[in-house]
């Protein structure tokens, strides 16, 4: 009764050895969402990544510098009076070699240098760093603040 196949059993072995031709097509839609998805991702940790010294900057109201198209060197002073160049602890005897090593290879003392420091920080010690960089030659130095809020 329900064996014999019926009138669509031949269509159905046909099909089965009959050969299908190959899809030569890339399917692109796989690709663009997981590239979205990294965009997406890439976005959001972006912001994270800038500043990796962790502290609380004085607000001022004075108005922000042009960034240049290089990456700025920073040096941060934490409230243990820690001296950071970019996101590395460094001493302050080796700060000045350094950022002269640094600044030699991207083309001489013409470097902007932001000067990061703690609003809870020892104002000495921030001047000691202020001191050597311009005891090195380093002109362009900045301090970073933050936009006070509500006047």
């Amino acid at each position: 009764m329900g064996m014999s196949g019926g009138a669509h059993s031949g269509a159905f072995g046909k099909r089965r050895h009959r050969r299908q031709p190959v899809m030569a097509e890339i399917n692109v839609t796989p690709m663009v969402d997981v590239m979205l998805v990294l965009l997406i991702i890439f976005m959001v940790s972006a912001p994270l990544l800038t500043v990796g010294v962790p502290i609380d900057l004085p607000q001022t109201q004075a108005a922000s510098l042009d960034q240049a198209d290089k990456e700025p060197l920073a040096i941060s002073v934490n409230t243990k009076g820690q001296v950071f160049l970019q996101n590395t602890e460094v001493k302050l005897d080796e700060l000045v070699p350094k950022l002269r090593a640094i600044a030699d290879a991207r083309g001489g003392n013409d470097e902007r240098i932001y000067v990061r420091g703690d609003k809870t920080v020892d104002y000495g010690t921030v001047m000691k760093v202020m001191g050597r960089l311009n005891a090195a030659g380093f002109r362009k130095v900045a301090l970073v603040t933050e936009v006070e809020q509500g006047s």
